[in-house]
Order: C-alpha cells, then structure tokens, then sequence
C-alpha cells in the first residue's frame, strides 16, 4: 500500500496525554511523583531577578568612587525601601552631609570603588506554573517541573493567539456552519470556552473579551482581524505570549470555513464539561499547535501517539491546506505511486481524495494536512 508523511493534527476523543509542566529557570517542584493534581495546582515555581537601577553614589555625594564603600548604610542584599536613606557623605565636621535615598523597594545588590557606583534591584518576581489540566504526576524534573499524564478528549488547530486558559465548554451555535455573532454572548458567558461554527467577527471576539470569556473556538477568522487584534502582521506563526485575556483557536483556517464535522461532534458531545485551552502556535521547526484539552476517564484507549500515525494512507481522514479546495476535508481513496502532471507542467505525487460532499478529485500530496481521528 502507498503511504505518504505530512504535517497533521490530532482529533482525539479518547487519549492519554503527556504534558510537560517545565520553569523558565530552575527552581522548586512542589508536587511529588504519582501525584492527582487539578488544572490549577501549583507544582512547581521559582523567582525571577527584579529589573536593576544604576546609581552614581560618587557623583550624588560629591566622594572619590574609592570611598563610596564607607559612605554606604545599608549592606549588599540588605532589603531597602522607596525614599530610604542608603548612603551619606561624612561632609565636613560632620556638617553640610550629603544623602542619597532609594528610588525603589528592593535590594541593595552590588557597589563598586571602582565607578563609585551602586545596583538596586526591584524586589524577586514569583513565577508559578501550574499542572494546566487534572492528571497525574507521571514525571519529576528536578528542579525545573513535571510532566503530567492527563486522560481526555484532544483537539488540535490550525492556528491560536492568546496563550493558556481553562473553563467550561459552551457550543453556542446549531450547526458547525453556524457564524458566531455577539447577539449569542451575555454575560453568563464569563470564565467559558466558547464553542462557534464557521466563523468569528472582530466585533464579536472584542465583545468577549470585554465579556471575560476564557477562549472562542471556531473553524475560521479573518488575516486583517487577527492583525488588529495582534498589532501586527502574523507572518510566520510564533504565538502565544500575548497578553490578550481571551484565547482564540482556529481549527480550519482563514474567511468562513465550517468547522470539521467530527470536530464539531466532539465539542457537543462534551459540552458543558471543564477544559483546557492553549493558544501557542508555531509553525516552523518543532511545530506547536494549539489545542484543547478535556480531561475526561470515559473509554481511554491507551495508545501512543506516534509520528507514523501521520503517516497518509488508504482510508486517511485529510484536509486541503491551499486553494482551490483550501478547507475541505475528506478521505484518501488512493496513492497513486508514478508522477503526475499537473496544469502547472510540475511533476508531483498525487493522491485521490473523496470530499464529504461526495465529489473526488486529484490533488498534490503537499496540499494535504493530516487529521488524526479516533
């Protein structure tokens, strides 16, 4: 049988997941091995230097950069406050003194007789990561995280902004073609993954974000809307640290698009139940997609997700990733093995794809996604 590698995501509705909970430096793990954890369990967290300040003590007390040492009153790592008195000049029999006060709360970190100058620094920052989604603590890195074992539900997309949030699933729309509009949200939307169809406007995402909805999940969005939203021009996709309240995830890709019908199922079938979402995208080496993910115990098939299992084949769950058919999902009726040539006069592999519509048609390989299914 032919069999062809290309890039794909996953549509699991019964999955075991491994989640890698890690610091951005190293610091304390505060969960142990075999642990439950919940989404918002702590289990590991560490501090981050504060941002520094330069002050010339020399110049400010009018001292050689050699005697600013003696004129300090505070030692190094001394914790200090805003408008305290940290260093003084011995001005002139003992009168006409200069003093130099603390323009923040922190620490006195280093003074140099060399420059005569002194650092503060702003107080640690504390960084806490949490276990993102109830599992169990299946691996400890030492001082650095854990990794989580989580059974549930995983849906991937195409492409996410926003970043990590977690809440209740609700499919507000009928149907997967269904557009999301604003008149579907109130406020009881709060705190909640929004599940639409086809499409979000950017009137309706800013709605939701004034809403304080965790994350709206759709099949399509607009390029010059996610502009807006971002500031800038996506380019090659790298996201996830915007600080935008409200995550989005699109699962086909850009204009109005239905979402997948399976993909839709999914979403209704567990409709009301808690999950996490992660908008982080990165389309380059080491691709990230986003995801949700609903931990659930309900059927586990115990499998491992492997690169083979994107490997295409006969009977392959497939979607057109470019134009004409971009959006379309269907299934590979065959692989044939010569060349063919297309209208362009390039020689490509090609595969035979049946539509959900019933047509079939003959497209490059390289424009087809994989969908993992169940």
């Amino acid at each position: 049988m032919s069999r062809s590698y290309t890039p794909g995501l996953k549509v699991l509705a019964n999955t075991r997941i491994m989640k890698q909970r890690q610091l951005p430096l190293k610091g304390e793990v505060l969960v142990e091995l075999g642990t439950d954890v919940k989404a918002e369990t702590v289990v590991a967290s560490t501090h981050i230097p504060g941002n520094i300040q330069m002050l010339n003590v020399a110049r400010q007390l009018n001292v050689e950069p050699e005697n600013v040492p003696e004129c300090m009153l505070v030692k190094i790592d001394e914790e200090i406050k805003a408008g305290q008195i940290i260093a003084e000049s011995r001005g002139i029999f003992g009168f006409f003194k200069s003093q130099l006060k603390a323009p923040i709360d922190g620490s006195l970190a280093n003074i140099s007789n060399v420059t005569g100058q002194a650092i503060v620094s702003e107080p640690p920052i504390p960084i806490e990561v949490d276990a993102y989604s109830s599992g169990k603590v299946s691996t400890i890195i030492p001082d650095e995280g854990v990794i989580i074992e989580a059974n549930g539900a995983l849906i991937q997309g195409i492409l996410g902004i926003g970043g990590e949030n977690r809440g209740n699933l609700s499919v507000v729309v009928r149907s997967r073609s269904q557009v999301l509009t604003k008149e579907l949200l109130d406020k009881s939307h709060k705190d909640k993954i929004i599940i639409g169809g086809s499409f979000v406007d950017l009137e309706t995402f800013r709605l939701a974000q004034k809403l304080g909805v965790a994350a709206i999940i759709v099949g399509g969005f607009d390029y010059d809307d996610l502009s807006q939203i971002l500031g800038y021009n996506l380019g090659v996709a790298v996201t996830g640290s915007e600080e935008l309240g409200t995550s989005l995830m699109i699962t086909e890709g850009f204009g109005h698009i239905d979402m997948a019908q399976h993909t839709f199922d999914l979403f209704k079938q567990f409709d009301g139940r808690f999950a996490a979402v992660n908008g982080s995208t990165q389309i380059r080496a080491g691709v990230i997609r986003p995801e949700v993910l609903i931990p659930h115990k309900e059927n586990i098939v115990s499998r491992e997700l492997k690169e083979t299992d994107m490997i295409i084949s006969e009977g392959s769950h497939v979607r057109v990733i470019r134009a004409p058919f971009f959006g379309n999902v269907g299934t590979v009726v065959s692989l044939p093995a010569p060349l063919t040539k297309l209208e362009s006069e390039t020689m490509v592999r090609v595969a035979e794809v049946k539509f959900e519509n019933g047509t079939q048609k003959v497209l490059p390989r390289a424009n087809l996604e994989m969908i993992l299914l169940d």
